[in-house]
């Protein structure tokens, strides 16, 4: 007779196995391993990870809503970066997030919420002790450093702005978190521009940020224009 603790049992298998063919999928979509023009059939990514085609659809409607698989008239394939949408996007991201260190610079007659960003500070000095592996979902975790620090300037509707920039942007920035040496640099960089907030140095601080933004734009757009440039060979190759 089938029990209770057999259907949970069960059910918390197959959500194990539905995030472990997410995340195995993510990670080759992100890595290169499977190309920018390789079209992405429930049946042949089934068969590569050995699993239904349930846990497959499910990854691939997860990451569709991630912003990294994209539909067009043959199917599903993996995002396009389109550079010339991505550069304006990174100067409004930069605009705002500067935005909330000038407006106090600049005598709002309020200061940086040291509660707000010190909890956020110890965060990352945590992840200091222990330097997380290279991972694609470590964006979150970056993209609420940024919202917490521009919150803890006053204005939250620079914040709501932010949000709806990072949203447009995550699948992009993804490819910035593949490399140990770009994981210890967004640490070492976070604490950094957190420390120099709350010790009240702001003009180094938005000096700080400036700098680290734009090192991730650079890492970014030169990954995105290799995944291009892929995408179009693949493409030239199908005609």
């Amino acid at each position: 007779m089938t029990t209770k603790d057999d259907v949970v049992a069960v059910r918390t298998a197959r959500g194990s196995l539905r995030e472990q063919v997410y995340l195995r999928l993510r990670g080759d979509l992100m890595s290169g391993r499977i190309g920018p023009g390789n079209r992405l059939g429930e049946e042949r990514l089934a068969e590569l990870y050995g699993v239904s085609r349930t846990p497959v659809r499910e990854a691939l409607a997860r990451l569709q809503a991630d912003g990294l698989v994209e539909r067009d008239d043959n199917g599903l394939f993996p995002y396009r970066p389109r550079l010339e949408e991505l550069a304006d996007l990174y100067e409004v991201r930069i605009t705002l997030e500067m935005r909330g260190i000038l407006r106090i610079l600049q005598g709002s007659g309020e200061l940086h919420d040291p509660e707000v960003l010190g909890s956020e500070l110890q965060r990352w000095y945590g992840f200091r002790g222990e330097i997380p592996d290279p991972d694609a979902g470590f964006v979150v975790l970056d993209e609420q450093f940024h919202t917490t620090l521009l919150a803890s300037s006053g204005n939250r509707a620079l914040v709501d702005a932010l949000t709806n920039v990072n949203v447009k942007v995550r699948p992009v920035r993804m490819f910035d978190y593949l490399t140990p040496d770009r994981m210890r640099a967004t640490v070492e960089e976070h604490i950094t521009v957190a420390e120099l907030v709350l010790d009240g140095h702001l003009q180094r601080a938005h000096d700080a940020l400036l700098a680290h933004i734009d090192e991730s734009r650079a890492v970014v757009i030169e990954r995105a224009q290799q995944a291009l440039a892929m995408a179009r060979m693949a493409n030239a190759v199908r005609d």
